[in-house]
């Protein structure tokens, strides 16, 4: 389908490559929006919902889907002149809200979501045809706009709720069947992302089409590529670094 949002829709598609992978420096305000997204080298914006609730003054778990959703559009104005694509870290979707939330998004030109499979209200996992399901919810909202080729990032939470590697591959490969472009899979702080054998596995499971959290310490961008995925994020890395930057110059000031 020719539309400008659809032909939005595939560029952004078109640049999760398998070796040649999507980078994104996660966003969490219009204004790094708008400044992550004046760099030539910025292909496209993400954000990323763990840094959104932080400058709202909340919790991720406690990120009101309002403020999520005013985030998003004042976000999507700042990126909007550049005619790059723009992905919302969505959590959840808010159960059954995700039918609303999509539409909203799909209104102010956004052109994917990155989508959990962790029911973060009732505090358990998504059974897999649940969380197909839901993947299928937001395709399905996206085309009836015209948008059938929007972007599901895929994330599954298995392993920080203390399930497998095998099911992590399982329910992947499902919602990859069902649409989705990328699998993301964090392994949570505690394990330090996901190592190097698992980023193989996944890899391999998955076709290359693996979206990988880029941690201090761990495995870099470009070693991240030569294995084979498809994206890499930096998740509230952003935030982090600007926050020790404004502590750093307001010391200053206050000292002087």
């Amino acid at each position: 389908m020719s539309t400008p949002r659809n032909t939005l829709a595939q560029h952004f598609k078109s640049l999760h490559r398998p070796r040649h992978p999507l980078i994104l420096a996660n966003v969490y305000d219009a204004a790094t929006a708008q400044t992550v997204a004046s760099l030539p080298s910025a292909r496209a914006i993400a954000t990323a919902s763990y840094a959104v609730a932080a400058a709202a003054g909340t919790s991720d778990e406690e990120l009101p889907c309002d403020e999520l959703l005013g985030s998003a559009t004042a976000i999507a104005s700042a990126v909007r002149p550049t005619g790059k694509p723009l992905s919302i870290d969505i959590r959840d979707g808010y159960n059954t809200r995700l039918p609303m939330i999509i539409q909203r998004l799909l209104d102010a030109g956004v052109v994917g979501v990155n989508l959990e499979d962790f029911y973060n209200a009732a505090k358990t996992m998504y059974s897999p045809a649940e969380a197909v399901q839901r993947v299928r919810t937001v395709l399905g909202e996206a085309r009836a706009a015209g948008v059938p080729d929007f972007v599901v990032n895929a994330r599954c939470d298995a392993l920080l709720h203390g399930g497998t590697l095998e099911e992590v591959i399982a329910r992947g490969r499902e919602y990859l069947a069902a649409g989705a472009a990328t699998v993301f899979v964090w392994g949570g702080a505690k394990r330090g992302g996901i190592t190097r054998e698992e980023v193989g596995r996944l890899v391999e499971a998955f076709e290359g089409r693996l979206n990988v959290k880029a941690v201090p310490g761990g495995l870099t961008t470009k070693e991240l590529a030569a294995m084979g995925v498809a994206r890499v994020s930096v998740g509230p890395a952003l935030l982090v670094a600007a926050l020790e930057r404004v502590r750093e110059v307001a010391e200053g000031l206050l000292t002087e």
